[in-house]
């Protein structure tokens, strides 16, 4: 039975690096990287237990002792803010017996985490508080709860790395501190937050997102500020380029980052884009949601910060309000979409703004991606599917993507175990 599981795991392997090898550039990936478990697995294995992972922002832990969880495939992940105000981030697995330490998805703890199932406590750091009827022979100092690397990016975005090594973060986080410095996130607060369990492959959810060309046909909402020139791969007309040249002259001429900035791969970018016409924020009618504004940002139309990272978020800071969306694979065809909107601190609900009028637009089209992307993942279930051409343009930042995740599936032997 062993050698047999071994057998079909060296198959699979095989067959995800031949395919990938023999991808026909600019187009999309063959069935099985959409619907097969053994495929999922190495994603799981390949990319979202080795690259660094957006999970929370700081908003959501602004005490000592709040923590949240989250869920990377297999892996329970807790982030606290210490005693030291230090954020952590460790395995939520009690070194007695395994049981989850803390069973909530967020909560405060006034002191210690104490594991319900046997009592064993940990300090807010992990060390091993106390370990009920162990015995005076344990190591205690060798059974704190285990360490996760954790970076937090723009005073705001938290990020985690599964990796025993994991890669270089302080390009990200230079680039993130850069552009979100005068939004002063720090000091945001959560407004609203929505979950959604979409039915496909968190590898479609990535592709719809990385491009507006079916804006036009399914988002009237988001089109009303949003462009659907593909700004953020480098493509468009000259009237689109001119507007972009525009909003960055006006950011750059208040001291305010504001050019397109990309690493080599494309896995994580930084720029300012203009909103459509005299808009200023991403709302029904183009006007402010929110009656604030972050940090000291002046008051003018400085368009819309876009940010991104592969595999798990992209992000819009606006002058008023800001909207961030996280990605967590559930299984082969189920994806988790987390959109959570910050406002400034001194904004008050019902007083500065309307919770639903904020939303409403990323709501909607939220819910118009969701039917897409399930559509989508049905099709490519069916065995008629076949991998087709990407519109070389409009379609830049899908390429862009699926060349990385080839690239990252490819980086070294995949281990059989």
């Amino acid at each position: 039975m062993i050698d047999s599981g071994i057998g079909t795991r060296r198959r699979t392997v095989d067959d995800v690096e031949r395919q990938l090898r023999e991808r026909r550039p600019g187009h999309t990936l063959d069935g099985p990287f959409y619907t097969d478990p053994g495929v999922y697995r190495l994603d799981l294995e390949r990319i979202w237990y080795r690259e660094w992972i957006f999970v929370a922002h700081t908003a959501d832990i602004p005490e000592r002792g709040s923590y949240v969880t989250v869920a990377v495939g297999d892996h329970q992940v807790v982030v606290v803010r210490g005693d030291d105000d230090r954020i952590r981030a460790m395995h939520n697995v009690c070194r007695h017996r395994g049981s989850l330490v803390c069973g909530d998805e967020r909560g405060r703890v006034r002191n210690r985490f104490v594991c319900s199932y046997h009592q064993w406590s940990y300090e807010l750091d992990g060390t091993l508080a106390r370990a009920r009827a162990a015995g005076d022979d344990i190591d205690a100092g060798s059974l704190g709860l285990l360490p996760v690397a954790c970076h937090v990016a723009g005073d705001s975005m938290i990020f985690v790395s599964l990796a025993d090594t994991p890669t270089d973060f302080s390009p990200m986080r230079a680039l993130t501190d850069q552009y979100l410095a005068p939004f002063d996130l720090g000091a945001a607060r959560i407004a609203a937050r929505s979950v959604t369990v979409e039915e496909a492959n968190w590898k479609l959810v990535m592709e719809n997102n990385r491009e507006c060309h079916h804006c036009r046909g399914n988002h009237p909402e988001l089109c009303a500020s949003f462009p659907e020139a593909p700004l953020h791969t480098g493509g468009a007309t000259a009237d689109d380029h001119r507007a972009l040249e525009d909003v960055v002259a006006r950011g750059q001429a208040h001291g305010l980052p504001s050019a397109y900035i990309a690493s080599p791969d494309h896995q994580f970018r930084a720029m300012r884009m203009p909103l459509k016409g005299d808009t200023r924020s991403m709302t029904s009618d183009g006007a402010p949601a929110v009656n604030r504004r972050f940090g000291e940002l002046p008051d003018v139309n400085l368009g819309d910060v876009l940010l991104y990272h592969y595999p798990t978020t992209w992000n819009h800071f606006m002058a008023d309000h800001a909207v961030t969306f996280r990605i967590l694979p559930l299984g082969p065809t189920q994806t988790q979409l987390t959109t959570t909107w910050l406002v400034p601190s001194d904004a008050e609900p019902g007083f500065d703004y309307d919770v639903g009028e904020l939303t409403r637009v990323w709501t909607t089209t939220n819910a118009q991606d969701t039917e897409l992307v399930e559509r989508t993942q049905r099709g490519v279930q069916s065995p008629a599917y076949r991998p087709g051409p990407y519109a070389p343009v409009d379609e830049l930042g899908v390429i862009q993507f699926v060349d990385w995740y080839t690239a990252r599936m490819l980086a070294a032997p995949i281990t059989i175990r």
